[in-house]
Order: structure tokens, then C-alpha cells, then sequence
């Protein structure tokens, strides 16, 4: 069974930084792209980055682009979301996904409040 575990969010004030993981199972993660997507009250889902299965290609929406970076750590099942110079606007439930197969995953979610 494919689990996806984010962790890592909180409350945290503009410029602050926070990184976030995604402890993954049940899959071979190495194989697999990764990305996070999060969402804001009210608004729909918005892709902010993505990661090739080598970690050497990162792509970035270009609302964090300069700001996030993402990163995995194949031998240990966990994709990471380091996010400095947060502002009000970052604040948003973040999920960590994939595609295995057919189907598209996602974990729970963890949540980023940016607020002084």
C-alpha cells in the first residue's frame, strides 16, 4: 500500500523558515518523481515543485521559485520541502504526491500558517 507522510509544517512568522518532509512506503520511491502541492483556503490545489528520481531536476513554480527547494533522500524513503522567506501568502495545507501507475497519491497534508 502506497503511504505518503508530510510532516514538518507550523506556525511561523514572514521570513521564517520551515522544511518539510514526506516519509514515503510502499512503493519503490527511488523510481519515482515526486512533487508537493499545496493548497490554500478556498483556492484550488497549486503544484509548486517537482523532483526527478535522481534528485538531480528540480522544477519550481515561479511563486517559490528563488525561495523553496526541494530534495530527496532515496536511501531513506523521504522527499524534503525547505522553505525559507515564507510569507502570508505560503500559508496553505502542503501534500507531497506521486503517479504510481495509474493512479495519483497523496499524503495527508501538514499545515503552513505564515502570520506574525
Amino acid at each position: 500500500e502506497v503511504q505518503l507522510v508530510e510532516s514538518g509544517g507550523g506556525l511561523v512568522q514572514p521570513g521564517g523558515s520551515l522544511r518539510l518532509s514526506c516519509a514515503a512506503s510502499g512503493f519503490t520511491f527511488g523510481i519515482y518523481g515526486m512533487n508537493w502541492v499545496r493548497q490554500a483556503p478556498g483556492k484550488e490545489p497549486e503544484w509548486i515543485s517537482n523532483i526527478n528520481s535522481g534528485g538531480d531536476r528540480p522544477n519550481y513554480a515561479g511563486s517559490v521559485k528563488g525561495r523553496f527547494t526541494i530534495s530527496r533522500d532515496n536511501a531513506k524513503n523521504t522527499l524534503y520541502l525547505q522553505m525559507n522567506s515564507l510569507k502570508p501568502e505560503d500559508t496553505a495545507v502542503y501534500y507531497c504526491s506521486t503517479r504510481v501507475g495509474s493512479f495519483m497519491y497523496r499524503g495527508q497534508g501538514t499545515q503552513v500558517t505564515v502570520s506574525s
